[in-house]
């Protein structure tokens, strides 16, 4: 019974959010028999002291650090068979930190900027979360689609063909038998080197980012039933290229859209607070010398001086 209160505690602590501990510490650690502020009833507290080692302290909330660096496969095991596993995971780097520290492992300057640099990743995540975080909910995310998606038209398409060549002057004898009559979707069959070819070169509607900037270009500037009149050059060889069809895509739906507008939004938050610490501080640069960097000064170090 006892291993089974553990487990249930263990899998309800799972539930919460990676990271809320870090976003929202306590000012002080609440009673054992707390649970956190507005957490469902039966939540176990994270704060929850679990074990002891030396006198340090191990709570639920570090298993679920723990937990969540596991490989996708291992958080499924069951509760009751993970929670000793953890909980011996975390005695175990626990007992390794006391051994360390005793062999003043700590005190070495590279480790110690090491943890440092540890610590103020910890904190840059758990800024980021707290700023950032409440901003990006569902009701945002589709506040933001309805803002600059729904009812607007989509991103231009074009349906194009082309006929790959590993030449210019192989590319332009295409052109010229196109300009004669010949037929583009018989000639890619035939002539080009695309695994689209057996489709006669057909690459279905797509949008000027799906393609290299150059083909986009050149696909983009013609007009249904014209084809390119001079070879079009990619890292992949030259192309001629027909237009089809031209249309405007539908705007997509909130579910198609969701991912990349919440992404959007955290990308857009995390600048905002970037731009507000930096405001905050004062800067100072330096070449890799270590002399004070001027405007003209690039970060690139000076050659080795000649012997």
């Amino acid at each position: 019974m006892r291993s089974l209160r553990l487990g249930v505690a263990l899998a309800s602590i799972a539930l919460l959010p990676a990271g809320v501990y870090a976003q929202t510490p306590p000012a002080k650690a609440p009673a054992a028999t707390a649970a956190p502020q507005g957490a469902p009833p039966g939540t176990p507290n994270p704060e929850t002291v679990i074990a002891k080692v030396n006198g340090s302290e191990i709570r639920l909330s570090d298993l679920n650090i723990l937990l969540q660096s596991l490989p996708e496969d291992a958080r499924q095991l069951p509760p009751a068979q993970l929670y000793p596993q953890l909980l011996d995971q975390a005695i175990d780097g626990r007992a390794l930190v006391v051994m360390a520290r005793k062999q003043n492992i700590d005190r070495d300057p590279v480790i110690s900027r090491q943890m440092t640099a540890a610590s103020d990743r910890a904190l840059q995540s758990a800024l980021i979360g707290r700023e950032v975080g409440p901003s990006i909910t569902e009701a945002q995310i589709k506040a933001r689609y309805d803002k600059d998606v729904a009812g607007k038209p989509g991103e231009e398409e074009v349906h194009a063909r082309h006929i790959l060549v590993a030449s210019e002057d192989a590319a332009k004898k295409i052109i010229d038998q196109l300009k004669g009559g010949a037929d583009f979707a018989t000639l890619a069959k035939t002539a080009s080197t695309d695994p689209a070819a057996a489709q006669g070169g057909d690459l279905g509607f797509f949008k000027s980012t799906d393609m290299l900037p150059e083909f986009s270009v050149a696909a983009f500037a013609l007009k249904p039933g014209e084809f390119s009149q001079t070879p079009v050059q990619t890292r992949y060889g030259w192309h001629v290229i027909k237009v089809e069809e031209r249309r405007n895509a539908q705007a997509p739906s909130f579910e198609q859209a969701h991912d990349e507008l919440r992404q959007a939004m955290i990308s857009e938050g995390i600048s905002k607070v970037v731009g507000q610490a930096r405001a905050m501080v004062k800067v100072e640069r330096f070449n890799p010398d270590g002399s004070a960097m001027k405007t003209t000064d690039t970060a690139t170090p000076p050659p080795p001086a000649k012997k």
